[in-house]
């Protein structure tokens, strides 16, 4: 199924999901480098990392939105759809929450901003696999061609691609 919402012939969703995954991605890794170099710099920057993120990954949804309600019903992409939605909006909420919890100090946030980026970045890799499933799986977003209700690619062997075709391997 191609996407419904395309910029310059691509898909929009897929353009902008890099950014609140690599945004909200760095801002984990820069807390860890904050919390072993002991420099509270880092937590500031990944204070503002947490706010891109939040607002990208908003922008990013309203867009993946569009191509989920395109999906014809009762079939495996529409549920993995809603799966992948709705855990990343539960991944932009648990940032958002960290992000309002560092407000007042973003140099010295309290223990639970951190458990809610950590959690936040530990879901976002199991919708970040759900995504890519979408896409190199069932061709979501990708191709009006492919088996909508193709099994997991966890439970068929490597290299196949959509609708089990065959894939080049370099």
């Amino acid at each position: 199924m191609e996407s419904k919402a395309k910029l310059l012939g691509h898909p929009i969703h897929q353009q902008l999901i890099v950014f609140p995954l690599g945004l909200l991605a760095s801002a984990v890794v820069f807390d860890l480098i904050a919390w072993g170099a002991a420099n509270p710099g880092f937590m500031q920057a990944a204070f503002y990392m947490i706010g891109a993120g939040v607002v990208t990954g908003l922008l990013a949804a309203v867009f993946g939105l569009i191509d989920w309600l395109a999906i014809p019903s009762a079939t495996r992409a529409k549920k993995i759809g809603a799966v992948h939605g709705i855990g990343n909006v539960v991944v932009v909420l648990l940032f958002a929450g960290s992000f309002l919890l560092r407000w007042s100090v973003p140099t010295n946030p309290p223990t639970i901003a951190f458990v809610c980026s950590y959690a936040g970045a530990c879901l976002a890799l199991v919708t970040g696999w759900l995504g890519g499933e979408l896409v190199t799986r069932l061709g979501i977003g990708v191709d009006d061609r492919t088996d909508l209700n193709a099994p997991s690619s966890l439970s068929s062997p490597h290299g196949t691609g959509p609708a089990g075709t065959r894939m080049r391997t370099s």
